[in-house]
């Protein structure tokens, strides 16, 4: 018996090997989703953002954002509800009104969405779970996906 027990660890020395050897090679299926959004983060710990993914195209309309004045920026859900009526989705109007609450916050709360933040509000937004540690924000990360949904 003993034989066989000696056996199964090393079995499940092998399996955890293996998994830990995958994981590195090609990340974990959340480091794969995130990337897919368009954030990583390199082996230095330095953020990046993949060009043309979401987390880009929301970053471009910062600038835009910026731009409009108070009553301007609180006239966008008006704006993004026409567009919903007209047929689009919320995916397709995501970036800009991801932005939008980006400037608001900015404005309001005294607090700008960090990319990391606009990774999780899309996550929430498409019906997951987003873990955070403390302090990443995760309040604030609510107020994305809540804005985008409570426009329908």
């Amino acid at each position: 018996m003993e034989f066989l027990e000696q056996i199964g660890d090393w079995i499940n020395a092998a399996t955890a090997w293996l998994e830990r050897f995958l994981t590195n090679l090609f990340g974990s299926s959340n480091e794969r989703r995130v990337r897919k959004i368009g954030f990583y983060r390199d082996k230095e710990g330095n953020s990046h953002i993949v060009p043309g993914s979401v987390v880009d195209r929301i970053n471009q309309f910062e600038p835009e954002m910026r731009k409009l004045s108070d009553d301007e920026l609180r006239q966008s859900t008006v704006k993004f509800r026409k567009r919903l009526a007209a047929g689009e989705t919320l995916d397709d109007i995501l970036p800009e009104a991801f932005a939008a609450v980006r400037e608001a916050g900015r404005r309001y709360l005294r607090m700008r969405h960090y990319d990391v933040q606009l990774v999780g509000g899309y996550i929430l937004h498409k019906g997951m779970i987003a873990e955070m540690v403390t302090g990443e924000g995760k309040t604030l990360v609510a107020t994305l996906a809540a804005y985008l949904n409570g426009l329908v």
